[in-house]
């Protein structure tokens, strides 16, 4: 029986994918340039899956040029929605904050001026004494990411985030076969922050609905590798969240046949586990929050193509 994704005004699918893609088209495989990408975001948001967008992901040291080509595109109405920003970080986060500042400063919301903002940044911690200074340099309502290591022990590393209220980061893949961890470090990742009730974002190599062999990059002779599927991800949280058996969650996140996926009104069901609209709704919220993805088109058409709208 084939899988029956539902209509956008479905409430499961609208909770579940809401906002859930952070478009970072700076970034490989697509590596477009700024006039492109920040072209491409003006276009996704006015468009039929725009409601799946979340932030435009741009580099800090990109922020000159991010403004240069967003001035004319932003919404001028002080009703619109401001664009939001996730910064990524230089590694001097002292300057990345100052930057940021300024960034808010000049593009802050208000009747009369353009609409965008940088509410998030994301910056790496390749050691747990890193997390302190991430935290110190970054002060106000800047939500702040922090990516962690997936090949070293997660828990110290979220634990000393747990007492600094800042969430953490997990890279889901990349351009080469090595970048993509196994899933037991998914799993032990995820766990982690459950149990330590850190909220988290995933990255890299989920441009695709549902697990399956893709091609690293466009390149026409680009390798094929198992990759994660965003919708495998996501509903592995929720399975962990629910106490499910290990053993399944880690067969879910590599489960690629469509038909073992359903969405409802009432929630959405992955083989005998269903997830309703409240958990997803806690899911969204406070568990997993959104991905980042070089392409929005990917991500938006292989739900369609799954008979989503």
């Amino acid at each position: 029986m084939p899988v029956r994704i539902p209509l956008i005004t479905d409430p499961a699918a609208r909770v579940l994918l809401d906002g859930i893609v952070d478009y970072a088209g700076l970034f490989p495989p697509a590596a477009l340039n700024v006039n492109d990408a920040v072209r491409n975001y003006a276009r996704y948001r006015g468009g039929e899956g725009g409601w799946m967008l979340g932030r435009f992901v741009c580099p800090i040291a990109q922020f000159d040029a991010f403004a240069d080509v967003s001035e004319p595109l932003l919404p001028r109405d002080a009703g619109a929605i401001p664009w939001r920003l996730a910064a990524i970080g230089t590694g001097d986060h002292a300057a990345d904050a100052a930057e940021i500042a300024r960034v808010n400063e000049c593009h802050r919301w208000s009747w009369d001026e353009c609409s965008a903002i940088v509410d998030v940044v994301e910056a790496r911690a390749p050691s747990v004494d890193e997390i302190p200074r991430i935290h110190q340099a970054f002060t106000g309502d800047t939500v702040v990411y922090v990516e962690l290591p997936l090949s070293e022990d997660p828990a110290p590393f979220v634990a000393a985030l747990s007492h600094t209220g800042r969430r953490a980061k997990m890279r889901t893949g990349g351009v080469t076969e090595d970048a993509f961890p196994e899933p037991e470090q998914i799993i032990a990742f995820m766990q982690a922050c459950l149990q330590a009730s850190v909220p988290f974002k995933a990255t890299a190599g989920l441009h695709h609905a549902l697990a399956g062999s893709y091609a690293l990059t466009y390149a026409p002779d680009a390798a094929s590798v198992p990759m994660y599927g965003y919708l495998n991800v996501f509903l592995a949280a929720a399975l962990l969240m629910a106490n499910a058996p290990v053993s399944e969650v880690r067969e879910l996140l590599t489960d690629s046949d469509a038909a073992s996926f359903q969405f409802a009104r009432e929630g959405v069901r992955w083989r005998t586990h269903t997830v309703d609209r409240n958990r997803l709704a806690h899911l969204r919220e406070h568990v997993i929050i959104s991905f980042g993805s070089c392409s929005f088109v990917e991500p938006v058409s292989q739900i369609r193509a799954l008979g989503a709208w």
